[in-house]
């Protein structure tokens, strides 16, 4: 079908420039000749046309070109449209005529046309192939469209989520430090105020040293490091058993080991409890033996 719609118009055309051309030949030879001498020259016209023709068609169905077939067909084209271009001359009122004698040479190329689609043509398995492959390549563009989306989708989510959980922090963050602000502000208001520390000591009275009448409250602010305490150096178990037989005997009745564990760090002294241990046991041992 699609062969016959290629191949239609130049059959069409060359049906009609055949006719033209014959009964150009037997009007314009026909008086002078017979018409019977123009009618054998017209269909000889149209018979070398046509074979010359049908070669180039077998050799086209065949994959194969001959240029001297071609060249030959052309001549006879070129020969129609010359006796088609001489009568309208020879006529009164050329211009009809000239405006069909183009016709046996639009035949010849469109029979040209017809066959540089045969050469390119494709068989119905390949353009089944062909549309797979643009259906799959629509479809590939197509889900990576939406994939590219889908992406730009959630990424907006995300960001838009990041953001108003950044906002709700730093708004968070601005009442922490208003509210910390004025509790900093009530509080130094209360410690320069003038009768706090009155108030403190009145309320206070009974546990307040003397030596410290006044109570003052506490300032938040830097503070300098305090350098660390050299450590002491470790006791001997002399030493150790000279101090705890001190504190145990220094008092009436005896001390007994928490009593006398007390007054050794009171007093200042270092020493692990498993060797304060051991210590009260020697020197309780001894008192006990002697």
């Amino acid at each position: 079908m699609r062969k016959f719609l290629t191949a239609g118009p130049a059959v069409a055309m060359t049906i009609v420039s055949m006719v033209l051309t014959l009964a150009v030949v037997v009007m314009w030879l026909g008086p002078s000749v017979g018409v019977l001498v123009a009618l054998v020259v017209g269909l000889g016209l149209d018979g070398g046309w046509l074979a010359t023709l049908a070669y180039e068609r077998r050799l086209a169905a065949q994959g194969d070109h001959n240029r001297a077939v071609t060249a030959v067909g052309w001549c006879f084209g070129l020969a129609a449209t010359g006796v088609l271009v001489a009568h309208a001359v020879g006529e009164a009122s050329p211009g009809p005529w000239l405006a069909v004698a183009w016709l046996p040479l639009a035949a010849k190329a469109l029979w040209l046309v017809h066959g540089l689609w045969e050469r390119t043509a494709l068989t119905p398995a390949a353009l089944d192939a062909i549309r797979g492959i643009q259906q799959t390549a629509r479809d590939e563009a197509a889900v990576a469209r939406a994939r590219l989306r889908a992406e730009a989708t959630t990424e907006e989510t995300r960001l838009e989520a990041v953001t108003a959980a950044g906002a709700r922090v730093a708004r968070v963050q601005a009442r922490t430090a208003d509210r910390l602000s004025g509790a900093w502000s009530t509080l130094e208001a209360a410690r320069q105020g003038d009768g706090t520390a009155r108030a403190l000591t009145c309320v206070t009275e009974r546990v307040t040293p003397a030596s410290q009448p006044r109570w003052d409250l506490p300032v938040w602010g830097p503070t300098e490091p305090v350098p660390a305490l050299e450590a002491a150096p470790a006791l001997t178990d002399e030493e150790l058993d000279a101090i705890v037989s001190e504190l145990r005997h220094g008092e009436v009745p005896p001390l007994t080991y928490r009593e006398m564990a007390d007054r050794f760090r009171k007093a200042g002294h270092s020493a692990a409890e498993t060797r304060l241990r051991a210590s009260w046991r020697r020197v309780t041992t001894e008192a006990t033996t002697g």
